[in-house]
């Protein structure tokens, strides 16, 4: 059983994606652990530093910055 969801944020803007994201965490099931979220690298930095460092949601424990400077993966507290 896979407890991650994976989220692509590609070609969306900063406003678009913040706003996915929360519907996202509105709707996650208590079960996914972690979050992968996928917002590139290749088109600047915006996306990755909404994720990185501004989005917040009292599930996220810690965020881990991938090897693969496009991915950020948001693990999730247990105890939630």
């Amino acid at each position: 059983m896979d407890n991650s969801l994976e989220v692509d944020l590609h070609g969306m803007t900063v406003m678009e994606a913040r706003s996915f994201l929360q519907k996202v965490f509105k709707n996650l099931s208590i079960n996914i652990t972690e979050v992968v979220v996928i917002h590139g690298n290749n088109r600047g930095d915006k996306l990755a530093n909404m994720v990185r460092k501004d989005f917040k949601h009292k599930r996220i424990d810690r965020k881990i910055l991938s090897l693969n400077g496009g991915i950020t993966i948001l693990r999730l507290k247990m105890d939630y």
